[in-house]
């Protein structure tokens, strides 16, 4: 069949890439597919959800892009010092690491101060006499940029350059990617852990420069710019098109929006697991190295070829979920791999999973004549075939 070049910007494709999905799926769950730079071929990608499970947390599948196989044009930066770029076993030294800090207990501690900026920009939408607004501009995207940055310990971050920068690295617009927004970035990052170095607070940043193991291990300054990198970036695009994602679902089906509007308490968990099965915010992974020759799901992938793992095609796997390509927030969506699976399971999704319950339902109760505005323009899919989402969701209520 006639395949896409996923990496590119298809308008056809971002509307709907689920149905692109589902013919690869009924043909095979892996398939070589084109992209555009020349560095990634052959690239494989994967749409079934058993074989993206098994590739999610394969050992012979690595992440760290500069062993064995060095990518041209790419530049590297401290920032490339994070989990997601790393193996076991630096990755499972950086993890633990991270996570003797970056605690459930600490994501929870922050619920109060969460639901006060999700009030106040909901209090900011309901002000507004032209009873519109650009969701996303408006609530989606100021919620986890603002909880990030001050959970990090940096509240006056400097949004504007850090989101431009942050999704020319996610989703580029030019072919092939500049590496000036990465290098920027990078920069950025790293006046701000040199700042908090030396000015510690009781933010999670500082806590990671002070934090050592019991061998006495600590994060190095490039690996502290990494984390900075992950989270910051990860921790807020991902939630806002969570949001925006979730909401344009609610819209689109009336019934399950009235359900849900019915009983918050019993239905509001289940529907964020919903939203992030049907349209979540990451569609497919970053690239997988394969070390050796390999199969999978009965598909030859020659040592060094790129293999990427569509989140947005595993979790529409009718294998998987009964008629999966309707939304139903009474389903039990568990297993969904919209935060990923096994080692590089997001450590975020905690974090991810309050801000999306508070800012959802928080917008239902404010506004319940809530609706996607026909005046407004139509919607822009972002570009790359990693982040699935609207750069902008006009609405009016």
């Amino acid at each position: 069949m006639p395949q896409p070049d996923i990496s590119v910007n298809d308008a056809d494709f971002h509307a709907d890439p689920y149905s692109f999905y589902a013919r690869l799926r009924a043909a095979g769950p892996v398939h070589q597919v084109e992209v555009t730079a020349a560095e990634y071929r052959p690239t494989f990608l994967v749409v079934g959800y058993e074989e993206s499970r098994r590739a999610l947390n394969h050992p012979g599948l690595l992440k760290n892009w500069t062993r064995g196989q060095v990518l041209q044009g790419i530049a590297t930066t401290a920032a490339n010092s994070n989990m997601l770029e790393a193996d076991p076993p630096h990755h499972t030294r950086l993890r633990r690491l991270i996570a003797r800090e970056f605690t459930l207990r600490r994501v929870q501690a922050m619920r109060p101060r969460v639901q006060r900026i999700a009030d106040e920009l909901l209090d900011a939408m309901a002000a507004r006499p032209q009873r519109t607004a650009d969701l996303i501009k408006a609530l989606a995207f100021p919620l986890p940029m603002t909880v990030i940055g001050e959970l990090l310990g940096v509240p006056d971050l400097d949004r504007e350059r850090f989101s431009h920068w942050s999704k020319e690295v996610l989703a580029p617009t030019s072919v092939p990617p500049s590496t000036t927004a990465h290098q920027k970035l990078g920069d950025y990052l790293t006046e701000l852990v040199g700042a908090k170095a030396k000015d510690p607070g009781d933010d999670l940043l500082s806590a990671l420069i002070r934090t050592r193991d019991e061998d006495g291990d600590a994060l190095s300054p490039d690996e502290l710019i990494g984390m900075a990198f992950l989270l910051l970036v990860a921790g807020h695009e991902t939630t806002v098109n969570l949001i925006s994602n979730g909401t344009r679902a609610l819209l689109a089906h009336p019934d399950q929006l009235a359900a849900l509007r019915a009983d918050y308490d019993g239905l509001l968990d289940g529907a964020v697991e919903e939203m992030l099965r049907y349209d979540g915010p990451v569609q497919n992974t970053t690239y997988r190295y394969a070390r050796e020759d390999m199969e999978l799901g009965g598909t030859a992938i020659p040592a060094g070829a790129t293999v990427l793992v569509s989140l947005a095609g595993a979790d529409r796997d009718p294998g998987r979920y009964e008629v999966p390509d309707t939304f139903d927030i009474r389903r039990a969506p568990q297993g969904h791999l919209a935060f990923g699976h096994g080692l590089h399971f997001c450590i975020g999704a905690p974090l991810a999973r309050m801000e999306g319950r508070i800012a959802l339902r928080g917008l239902l109760e404010r506004f319940p004549d809530l609706a996607e505005d026909p005046a407004g323009e139509a919607p822009t899919y972002i570009g790359g075939s990693l982040i699935r989402g609207v750069t902008r969701l006009p609405v009016r209520w």
